[in-house]
């Protein structure tokens, strides 16, 4: 469910209160947990927690750098952790300690799916959010870009 609205405050407001209740607690462990420099905004729908492009203005689009996300879809609610899919290890890393703490592990291409706030381990959430300062985050970028065009793709 893409949303139109302009400010995080307007898009908990049009949420059924369950899922503003989840979308609002999840929103707090990152908002407790985010690195300084990023910037929380309404983008592609969703709060988005984002490099400013007065930051970084090199990306491939114009637009931001997203580096994670938090929005209620039609059948579930989503983090997206960008930065946790640019390495294979970080990404194997999540998994391995998502799956220990019992919890159903359900992800998407960059995101992790939940239906209830019970279902999802809030530590893990936070401590991925924590693991990358936006100039590490930027750099993982830029390296990700330079190897895409050594190899022409």
């Amino acid at each position: 469910m893409r949303s139109d609205a302009s400010t995080v405050d307007e898009y908990l407001a049009e949420l059924p209160e369950e899922r503003q209740e989840a979308i609002a607690a999840v929103r707090n462990v990152i908002l407790e947990h985010l690195p300084e420099g990023y910037e929380e905004v309404m983008n592609w729908g969703m709060i988005t927690y984002q490099v400013p492009l007065e930051a970084y203005p090199d990306t491939y689009n114009k637009k931001p750098l997203m580096y994670a996300a938090l929005a209620a879809q039609k059948n579930h609610m989503a983090v997206y952790l960008t930065a946790i899919y640019m390495s294979e290890d970080a990404s194997q890393a999540f998994e391995a300690t998502y799956r220990s703490t019992g919890k159903r592990y359900d992800v998407g291409k960059s995101c992790v799916r939940f239906k209830t706030l019970d279902d999802l381990p809030l530590d893990l959430i936070g401590q991925s959010i924590a693991s990358l300062s936006m100039t590490e985050f930027v750099e993982q970028v830029k390296a990700a870009g330079s190897a895409r065009k050594r190899r022409g793709t």
